[in-house]
Formats: structure tokens, sequence, C-alpha cells
């Protein structure tokens, strides 16, 4: 049996003005502050819109609040960028970097992610990065190697399981309703584990927590959640809904 906490992060992407971020988050916040010692940690990702709702929101609870992105310098001439220490300022604990949606529509770099993870940990933060093969990459048998570089490229030297989290998001799962094979995802996320090991030691490989992303939802996750390597989800879709994410949470109770 693990140690690692498991952690149910929601990306809600470029969805929701104000008053629904107040509504969504409000309710999550209900259903955690009625579960004592909950056994898991919840993040939610709004849009940078939205964040200070969310925050007064989730205020009190044991809802954490996370940003979707952020620049990878402290301030500075970068129109239309967001830097870690605004986003702390705005409640934000996690920031997620590296998403395939990032990667692919920005042209974001393994060494860009890395930058921006690095200003994660530096504003006391911590940082979600992601990673994940395309369809043509797996289909080709790329799979390992291409998320292996990822891991190598883009996790800040010195990372540690307190202040760092992986998220496996196979490109072909995200939002088409396609999910990875429970033998699919163990495999990744224990290859990651081992790659890990290699890069950071045998103890901050085992403490750290690998989420699963791509189309996880209230009638998969448990079956996800079980295996040995997959300690919680990163979840798009079924996290504008706070009835399925809260299912999904609680296939950790």
């Amino acid at each position: 049996m693990t140690s690692r906490r498991p952690l149910i992060a929601g990306n809600w992407k470029m969805n929701g003005l104000r008053a629904e971020a107040r509504d969504l988050a409000g309710a999550l916040a209900a259903s955690i502050n009625g579960v004592a010692d909950a056994p898991f940690d919840m993040v939610i990702c709004p849009p940078f819109t939205a964040l200070a709702d969310a925050h007064a929101a989730v205020s009190g609870s044991n809802v954490a609040l996370g940003a979707q992105d952020c620049h990878a310098a402290e301030k500075g001439a970068h129109t239309g960028d967001i830097s870690t220490q605004m986003l702390a300022d705005s409640g934000c604990r996690y920031v997620i970097v590296g998403h395939s949606e990032r990667r692919a529509d920005h042209g974001e770099s393994d060494a860009t992610v890395k930058a921006k993870a690095e200003a994660v940990l530096a504003a006391n933060m911590i940082a979600i990065v992601c990673v994940g093969e395309t369809e043509a990459q797996r289909d080709a048998g790329q799979t390992m190697d291409v998320v292996g570089g990822q891991v190598a490229g883009s996790l800040p030297d010195g990372a540690t399981a307190a202040d760092t989290v992986i998220a496996y998001e196979p490109v072909w799962a995200i939002g088409t309703g396609r999910v990875a094979t429970p033998d699919q995802a163990q495999e990744v996320h224990a290859d990651i584990r081992a790659r890990l090991t290699d890069q950071l030691g045998g103890d901050t490989a085992a403490a750290m927590r690998i989420l699963y992303g791509g189309s996880m939802k209230p009638d998969n996750a448990a079956e996800l959640l079980a295996l040995a390597d997959v300690d919680g989800g990163l979840i798009g879709g079924a996290s504008l809904k706070a009835e399925d994410f809260w299912e999904i949470a609680e296939a950790c109770l």
C-alpha cells in the first residue's frame, strides 16, 4: 500500500465566468468540509480571471487553488503573461506547467516548461508538470522515449516530492473520450517512476506523486486510482461539474 497521498486536481481550462467559478468552487468546498480527515488533497485550477472569486469561495476549506500556466520571469515586459508571484499573491498553491495544449498550441519546449517549473518552486508553490505522447507517437512505439525525454527535460534540478507533481496525460486521451487501459496507464507510470529513480534518487521517486490525466471520469476513476503507481488525477471535462469531480475524489475514500 503506497503512502503517497492522492491528489485530485481540476483543470478548468478556458471555461467559467466568475459567477460559475464561485458556484463550482463553493460546492466543492462544501463537499470536502463534510468529510472528516479526507485522505486526499484537492486543487482546482480556474482561468486567471476567476482566481479571486474561486479563492474566496474555497477560503477556509481544504480545497487548494491552482493556476493553469505562468511565465518564467519574475516580472517585466511580457504583455499578456502572468508571473508566479502574481499567482501566489492571488492565493495559488499549485501551478500547472507543460500541459500538452500549451506544448502544442504555444510551442512550449521542455526547456520552457522546466524554466516555468523552476519559477513555481522559487515562489514556494507546487509545480504540476505535464508529460504525454501523441497518438502517432504511441502507434510508433515511442511512448516511453517521448515521455521519458519530457520528464528528463522538464523537471527542475533538485525537484522534490514536496514541491513537484507529475501528470501523465496521453494526448490521444485528452477530451476524446478515449482512456488508457489500466495496464497502459500503469506501464507508463511505472516507467516514469523508474526514470525518476535515476534522475532524482530512489527516495524522491518513491514519494513523488504521478497523476493520470486523459478522460478520467466517475465511472473509471476507481480502477485507475487503484493502480500501484497512479497517485491521483488531473481532471479536465469532469472537473467542470461539482458532482462528477467530487465522485472522482470519493474513489479515494
